[in-house]
């Protein structure tokens, strides 16, 4: 299949969703006293998250508890629905370095009573995303070393090899809940170490 004219280094212009994957990592699942997971929890952004490295990004006028989570972004080059994992990573364009950013006070009360994320999760500029990385940069997403420096203080460090489900399964076990359409985005998970943010904070 040809590479349609958009260009894909820029992606977050025209990429129409943002698929996230919650609880990847099983020290980040502890810390928020999260059962593991036995199949991948899915939840959405919308492009209006995406802000750019260097931009600010906004707190919900609804929040007094924004928190930080350093997350691998996948980077879908080539549509599809129901993709295997044997050949998943033939989707896969590039990666970009996220953040997810939560509104973890309204995160609580949505899990409180049942209720979706969407508050938390799906504001304007929730998904500051790095320049776009080729594919041929990271040649096994399990072996990426992630960090998350706050006021050049390290808060996150982990591994990509620390994930429950990897790269090609979550390709492979989205694609049968939704299309991955063109510069859509994955985002993988995070980390443990995730924490609150204050206003005028530089995340590095």
């Amino acid at each position: 299949l040809e590479m349609s004219t958009r260009n894909i280094t820029r992606f977050w212009e025209w990429g129409r969703k943002i698929v996230c994957v919650g609880r990847n990592y099983a020290e980040h699942a502890k810390e928020l006293k999260n059962e593991l997971p036995t199949e991948p929890v899915l939840f959405l952004k919308p492009p209006t998250a995406y802000v750019r490295e260097g931009s600010p990004i906004v707190v919900p006028h609804y929040s007094s508890n924004l928190h930080h989570e350093v997350e691998l972004g996948v980077v879908v080059g080539k549509a599809g629905r129901e993709i295997p994992q044997i050949s998943a990573m033939e989707h896969v364009a590039g990666y970009a370095l996220c953040l997810d950013m939560t509104a973890r006070d309204a995160q609580d009360k949505c899990k409180a009573k049942g209720l979706p994320w969407t508050l938390a999760k799906a504001f304007d500029t929730s998904c500051p995303v790095s320049d776009f990385i080729p594919k041929e940069r990271i040649p096994d997403p399990a072996g990426v070393e992630l960090w998350l420096k706050v006021n050049a203080e390290t808060r996150q460090r982990g591994s990509t090899a620390q994930m429950i489900f990897s790269v090609p399964y979550l390709i492979s076990y989205i694609s049968r809940v939704m299309a991955l359409e063109e510069g859509d985005l994955i985002l993988t998970g995070t980390p443990k170490g995730v924490g609150a943010v204050r206003e005028h904070d530089e995340l590095q």
